[in-house]
């Protein structure tokens, strides 16, 4: 008969030390246990049971008559060494056959090992995340949408709601200051469009009609797109990236508890700022791509800057500003309210604060364009 003792110093005085020994008998390898198997009694004796332990040997049968305190961790180990937990459900100790129950799914749980998945099944896998992923993020702009128009609905019934303060430092950031970047890039867009009316015009012989090309180009598509793109790049970052902080410093859970709501004092007034101060960039943007054009023309074909305006006055109609100008709050609210939601959507860490900040302008400028298209549609169909 073979036999292995183990023993281990208790950890707590009172407690009697964890032993164990392996037989060699009839029916097999048989484990001996005594003393407390307990959390204070175990030490490192689980470790040394399994050095004892053989390639493929494991104890067919638990001895437990020297057995003295056992709990949930003590089980745990003996189920490790056995293998299974058929011998501490086989023994006579009711408080082994539910320790048994206890910790038996766990370690059984443990010891499954999920088959490799295929090529096909992985591929798939990987849209229906995507999908869900997707439907996600749907659903969570849904949710944002519907709170603002709620937050909205509020001030609108009670204007005293609403926070001067940030609203109007909302739109000395993101508009005023924004007013001279605006109408340089659009001065330049006027400019282009200009050379390149002139180049392609003057070959048949009517290079006039670059007024009207700019004119249109600027007040009906360039003036409000740039603008709002501007807007986008400069404003849409900034409002998910200053939430986004609040959020990672937990200063929008303090508002919750003092009982300011979040949207009242965040979200609405970067939106009114966004709906008042995007229609004057657009007017920005349209006097300054008009000026770009206008000195092209001078420049390049001779055209006076006085011939050049009144030929705008005379042959642009007024309507394809106004287009431009209805487009602007569109853009604006987009704009606000991506930059909002994904502020608010920022988690704890600063990787979740620079995907939230990429995120809000390429869904700015995504839905800005967007909604372009779907105008010029619509224009398009009512023949304007």
């Amino acid at each position: 008969m073979m036999s292995v003792p183990g023993h281990n110093p208790p950890f707590e005085v009172g407690v009697e030390s964890a032993r164990y020994e392996l037989r060699q008998s009839g029916e097999g390898l048989c484990l001996a246990i005594g003393g407390d198997w307990t959390a204070f009694g175990l030490g490192n004796l689980p470790t040394e049971i399994m050095r004892s332990l053989t390639e493929g040997s494991r104890p067919k049968a638990l001895d437990v008559q020297s057995l003295g305190h056992v709990d949930s961790a003590g089980a745990l180990a003996l189920v490790e060494a056995l293998g299974s937990t058929a011998p501490l459900e086989a023994s006579d100790r009711q408080d082994l056959r539910r320790l048994a129950d206890l910790v038996g799914a766990p370690s059984e749980a443990r010891q499954v090992t999920e088959p490799a998945a295929s090529a096909i099944n992985t591929f798939f896998a990987r849209i229906g995340r995507q999908v869900e992923r997707f439907i996600g993020q749907i659903w969570a702009v849904m949710d944002f949408q519907g709170r603002l128009v709620v937050a909205l609905g509020r001030h609108l019934r009670n204007p005293k709601r609403l926070r001067l303060t940030p609203l109007f430092s909302v739109m000395e950031q993101a508009g005023i200051n924004a007013i001279p970047i605006v109408m340089m890039m659009c001065f330049f867009i006027g400019a282009i469009v200009a050379l390149v009316g002139a180049n392609l015009l003057s070959t048949f012989g009517v290079s006039a009609f670059t007024v009207e090309l700019v004119g249109v180009a600027i007040l009906r598509e360039f003036g409000a797109v740039i603008a709002a793109i501007l807007f986008a790049g400069r404003s849409a970052s900034a409002f998910a990236a200053e939430i986004g902080a609040m959020r990672m410093n937990q200063e929008v859970d303090a508002m919750k508890v003092m009982g300011v709501d979040e949207f009242d004092a965040l979200v609405v007034p970067r939106v009114l700022a966004a709906l008042l101060m995007v229609p004057i960039l657009t007017f920005c943007g349209d006097i300054g791509g008009i000026l770009g054009g206008l000195l092209v023309s001078w420049a390049t074909m001779d055209i006076s800057p006085v011939f050049f305006l009144e030929r705008t006055v005379d042959t642009v109609s007024l309507t394809h500003f106004w287009i431009g100008l209805v487009k602007a709050p569109f853009f604006a609210l987009v704009i606000a309210a991506a930059g909002c939601g994904k502020g608010l959507a920022v988690s704890g860490d600063t990787e979740s604060l620079g995907k939230g900040v990429t995120s809000a302008v390429v869904q700015s400028i995504f839905l800005i364009i967007m909604f372009d298209a779907i105008f010029a549609v619509i224009f398009m169909e009512l023949d304007l």
